[in-house]
């Protein structure tokens, strides 16, 4: 049991890993001995890179631009080099969000929310799916959304990438089983961060999310480490194509 949920000395990749809730699985994996490579999109994310180091950790912080596809390519191959080849865990959690009502939606946030949320999902996944096929192992984790299974309001684009992030994982497990690679996906329910201001100070809709929480509290970032570090050990070696909604039993209700 002591190493059932053991990943020290493991490598990973985790985009979106400086902001959100990257920003706190990425953390989870580094005080549990993991040698990461987190991938952000502000320039001030290199400031994560400088904290992290000072704890003692082995870190890299790269800088991409995730709505550039010739980037995302390059970037990959840049983390791999870091990591000398040999790659145990990817996170695909860079995501980006734009509220607009459908019939007013415009096409160029469609073709930004599905390259940044859909396209380079599976760019990553498949770069990695190369690394791993030979090594006969590794763990793969998406992150869907709630909007994986439900419409959502006024966010087309992102119900539209996030249904499609929850098939995609659901794919590259049928395709990457045999191989003993893991891809699961944690679909996180209405949670504290940047991207869900708009929502959080929503008066007619915020209510109504609140009563349909159960645990009656939106989530943290930090309540992703958990669900995260099973999904990266071995304790989930025969788990795979799973969507694990993270959301105070919003579901259920």
């Amino acid at each position: 049991m002591d190493t059932l949920f053991d990943i020290s000395g493991k490598n990973a990749i985790v985009t979106g890993g400086t902001s959100g809730l990257g920003y706190k699985i990425t953390e989870g994996f580094l005080e549990r001995g993991v040698k990461v490579v987190a991938i952000g999109h502000n320039p001030k994310s290199k400031e994560r890179e400088k904290e992290w180091k000072a704890k003692g950790y082995d870190v890299s912080v790269l800088i991409a631009d995730f709505k550039d596809r010739s980037v995302v390519d390059s970037l990959f191959d840049e983390a791999i080099e870091i990591l000398s080849g040999k790659l145990d865990i990817l996170v695909t959690s860079a995501g980006i969000q734009r509220r607009q009502r459908c019939d007013q939606f415009c096409m160029q946030d469609w073709d930004d929310v599905i390259q940044v949320n859909l396209t380079t999902t599976f760019m990553f996944c498949q770069k990695a799916a190369r690394i791993m096929i030979p090594q006969r192992k590794g763990k793969i984790i998406t992150i869907a959304s709630m909007n994986t299974f439900f419409g959502g309001q006024t966010i087309p684009a992102y119900s539209a990438s996030k249904g499609g992030v929850g098939q995609l994982t659901k794919a590259l497990s049928n395709d990457l089983a045999s191989f003993g690679i893991n891809v699961n996906s944690l679909a996180p329910g209405y949670m504290d961060t940047e991207m869900n201001v708009a929502l959080i100070n929503n008066p007619e809709r915020r209510p109504m999310i609140d009563e349909r929480i159960p645990m009656k509290r939106w989530g943290k970032p930090e309540d992703m480490i958990g669900p995260a570090v099973f999904l990266a050990s071995a304790a989930s070696d025969y788990l795979t194509g799973a969507i694990i909604p993270v959301d105070g039993g919003y579901l259920g209700k």
